[in-house]
């Protein structure tokens, strides 16, 4: 094992995070093949090992030290992007469902090749917008988790990913340092949509000031039908 990825263990270690016994292999493998096809696609601007190791690892599965995800939970990644924060997640809880959910193929593809390259299970990725997905009867009000990362303002994020959200769930949305300000402009869409405010965690990157946290989101109402609306409606007259 690589001195990083015994540093990122002792560090998830120290969150009373336990990992699999095969977690640093099947990271490094992941790692790998992130590296090698981001070469022909934009895949992450983070390529430096310490860098993804605390930023990308480090980051995407802190949450686990809070006990937001029940065993076997339903969790879909919506706009997942390269795999961030679900695959490191699902590396690190095996037991977990995982739905990757994006709108390019492209990516999902690449995932879909780490999926069966890494021969994991209980994982797929879902080719969709965000806004159509909420809108499919099959996905809406399916998952106990919904997470995601870097994908847009808290108030818009609500729409994309609270309808997907059973009763009783959560969103659990990963934020930078204005996380306040974000949910302090989401209030209303949180109501509308069916949610309330269960916890924010406010926690810096090991050994750095990057300011992070995680806003979690418990679903306690059905979304109204009417929710998601159209991309343009949730950009330009967000809730």
């Amino acid at each position: 094992m690589s001195d990083r990825m015994k540093e990122l263990q002792t560090l998830l270690e120290q969150e009373q995070i336990s990992l699999p016994a095969d977690f640093a292999e099947k990271l490094l493998d992941f790692e790998s093949r992130l590296l090698e096809t981001n070469k022909v696609m934009n895949l992450t601007a983070i390529t430096e090992p310490e860098e993804m190791m605390k930023k990308h690892y480090w980051d995407s599965i802190y949450p686990l030290s809070k006990d937001l995800f029940p065993e076997n939970a339903t969790v879909v990644d919506v706009g997942c992007g390269a795999g961030f924060p679900s695959l490191p997640l699902k590396l690190a809880r095996p037991d977990l469902w995982v739905f990757l959910l994006d709108s390019l193929q492209k990516r999902l593809n690449f995932l879909d090749g780490v999926i069966e390259g890494l021969s994991l299970e209980r994982i797929r990725t879902l080719h969709s917008r965000a806004e159509d997905a909420g809108k499919n009867p099959v996905l809406r009000g399916h998952f106990d988790i919904a997470v995601s990362r870097a994908v847009a303002e808290l108030s818009k994020l609500c729409e994309y990913c609270l309808p997907l959200v059973r009763v009783g769930g959560a969103l659990i949305a990963y934020k930078g340092a204005g996380a306040d300000e974000e949910l302090e402009s989401a209030k209303n869409a949180i109501e509308v949509l069916g949610a309330k405010v269960e916890q924010v965690y406010h926690y810096t990157l090991p050994g750095e000031e990057d300011k992070r946290a995680i806003i979690v989101l418990r679903k306690v109402s059905r979304t109204p039908e009417q929710y998601p609306r159209s991309p343009k409606l949730i950009k330009d007259k967000p809730l």
